[in-house]
């Protein structure tokens, strides 16, 4: 059995509209979901099948209270799909200020920095918090994570996207010769 915890204002989007998300969830994987409305506890027990299963359905559970849909969220199901966690006061520290400056940093103008690190990367990003959570396969969340620890040091936005084209470009390149073989 697994253990985590969600905020409470993600406990809604996990159980979903009558029930919908948790449902799916239970079904697609074969746990099942015991969800304390009050604690934000999460409680995930195999009934059977995949002995992963509880081990994946807890990143779905976390990406979710990390601000993914639940749609972005089940792609954890994927066998090479995985979620990380990069927590900014790690980088920055705990001052308030700092936290909403990085936080923006990483957000850009219009959403603009999400969107390029998503695109270039093909990882899907949640800036929630005090915290900006990946999905995809470990490339891609290696690069969007080089992109987001740079912005959140301080580095220029133009060095970022540089070093994401370059590393997107060997992405692809990997990608590509994967197919060839």
């Amino acid at each position: 059995m697994q253990y985590t915890k969600v905020p409470l204002s993600r406990v809604a989007v996990l159980i979903g509209k009558k029930g919908k998300v948790k449902i799916e969830i239970e079904k697609r994987l074969g746990v099942s979901l015991n969800i304390n409305n009050t604690s934000a506890t999460v409680s995930i027990e195999n009934k059977g099948g995949d002995e992963l299963a509880e081990w994946r359905c807890k990143d779905i559970v976390r990406a979710i209270g990390k601000g993914f849909s639940p749609q972005n969220a089940m792609k954890l199901c994927k066998e090479d799909y995985s979620l990380a966690v990069i927590n900014l006061e790690d980088i920055v520290g705990r001052s308030d200020k700092a936290l909403k400056r990085q936080k923006g940093r990483v957000i850009g103008r219009e959403g603009k920095t999400r969107r390029y690190i998503e695109e270039s990367t093909k990882a899907l990003i949640s800036i929630y918090g005090k915290s900006v959570a990946i999905i995809g396969t470990y490339e891609e969340i290696q690069v969007a994570k080089k992109g987001i620890v740079m912005l959140a040091s301080g580095s220029p936005h133009g060095v970022v996207y540089k070093t994401l084209q370059f590393k997107a470009r060997e992405l692809k390149e990997r990608r590509f010769h994967l197919w060839e073989e």
